[in-house]
């Protein structure tokens, strides 16, 4: 199934107009993400706090991960602290996986910022995060934290900025957003086969691992035919017909 290296700001340093840090913003924003990715079949690894930017890129680099996604919030130059607004998804422009994914972002983030005409996707050739990945790779700058009304939406709309990023990697990946919910011990039934566990939720969804009769396995979702599971460490799609919650 889909995973996704999730690199939020380590950037204490960076103060929000009111109180806070991004570093402490985007954990919080990756914090909500989690059970949003987990329901609707997304794995996901988080960067180490401790580390810095390289050291993010280092371990991104050492797994294998369909997109790497870091999590910021933006400054204004000291001459027009406090003054501008918008949300800029960075990409690579050789990089039509980014590309794609970072249009995607945008344009759904039009849909809950304020000022939907100020969320661009916008290329980069300087920024490490997306330049120096292996994985497709953007980099999110949500919101100016120097500006006051930026600040207060970011603080007031965490969860709902979370979900919007999973419904982007969802678009990207061409599967459903599942909204997150209650967390289910399930157990296989079948007529004595093993269950096909499925990197997508489709019968030509690749088979990542199979579930034998009678096991138990840990439900994230159930969305039309399909069960987002959990099974010996492995997190895929399997047919909701052969498990019983």
């Amino acid at each position: 199934m889909p995973i996704v290296f999730l690199s939020p700001s380590t950037q204490e340093w960076n103060a929000y107009t009111g109180g806070g840090t991004e570093e402490e913003y985007m954990n919080l924003l990756a914090d909500r993400m989690e059970p949003y990715l987990r329901s609707s079949g997304i794995s996901y690894v988080r960067n180490d706090p401790e580390r810095n930017v390289a050291g993010a890129i280092a371990d991104s680099n050492a797994g294998y991960f369909d997109v790497h996604l870091a999590l910021h919030s933006n400054a204004a130059p000291e001459n027009l602290s406090g003054q501008l607004r918008g949300i800029d998804i960075y990409y690579s422009p050789y990089d039509a996986y980014s590309q794609k994914l970072a249009v995607i972002t945008a344009n759904n983030f039009m849909s809950i910022y304020p000022l939907p005409d100020k969320c661009t996707a916008r290329p980069t050739t300087t920024l490490g995060e997306v330049t120096q990945t292996k994985a497709p790779a953007i980099l999110c700058e949500i919101g100016y934290h120097d500006n006051e009304q930026d600040a207060n939406w970011i603080r007031e709309n965490l969860t709902n900025i979370a979900i919007n990023l999973t419904q982007s990697l969802c678009d990207y990946f061409g599967i459903p957003l599942v909204e997150a919910g209650p967390i289910f011990r399930g157990t296989v039934v079948t007529d004595g086969s093993n269950l096909n566990l499925r990197k997508f939720p489709s019968m030509q969804g690749e088979i990542i691992g199979s579930i034998p009769n009678g096991a138990f396995v840990t439900v994230y979702s159930r969305t039309g035919n399909w069960d987002v599971v959990s099974y010996q460490g492995l997190i895929g799609y399997a047919s909701s017909e052969f498990i019983m919650i």
